[in-house]
């Protein structure tokens, strides 16, 4: 015998990795299982934590305009208004409201094109966003105090993306 193989040293002809036998091989292969199991579940966790954020940051907020009634001719472009007066005039899904400082063209965006949502000399109010000289209606308050709520009609003003204000400038 060699030195080598006193102090313990690896014989040529021996194997190079002995099999770990207080595991059964089964063993083995359930906890790998398990973990992936495991981490599988902590990943998609984790990303319907991250969608949930993101849906709650991209989401539009809620609108409500002011319930105190300003007047028609004081209203200011992209804002959030109600006005009070009588309807004069119906186009349908549009229509002319009037109180003693001017008039003003309501829009009631797609949900109003079948529906009978007002009818001329009949008092509302109308809750909603002022833009581009309309009034996009979200909601329409009856003199009998019921409430048509017609959705968001207007929005707010389209915003130009990087990608968009970029193109009119790329030569072909």
């Amino acid at each position: 015998m060699s030195v080598l193989e006193d102090n313990g040293a690896m014989n040529p002809h021996e194997t190079a990795a002995k099999p770990d036998l207080s595991v059964p091989p089964h063993k083995n292969r359930e906890r790998r299982a398990a973990t992936f199991g495991v981490l599988a579940i902590v990943v998609l966790a984790l990303g319907a934590a991250a969608g949930a954020g993101a849906m709650k940051l991209t989401r539009p907020s809620l609108e409500l305009a002011p319930m105190t009634p300003v007047a028609i001719s004081a209203m200011t472009d992209s804002s959030l208004v109600t006005v009070k007066g009588k309807v004069t005039e119906v186009f349908g899904n549009k229509f002319i409201v009037q109180d003693d400082s001017g008039r003003a063209l309501v829009e009631t965006g797609p949900s109003g094109i079948n529906a009978k949502t007002v009818s001329a000399d009949e008092t509302v109010s109308v809750q909603g966003r002022f833009e581009d000289g309309f009034l996009h209606a979200s909601y329409i308050v009856r003199q009998d105090g019921s409430i048509e709520a017609l959705g968001p009609a207007g929005g707010p003003p389209h915003r130009r993306g990087p990608l968009e204000e970029m193109l009119p400038h790329v030569t072909p």
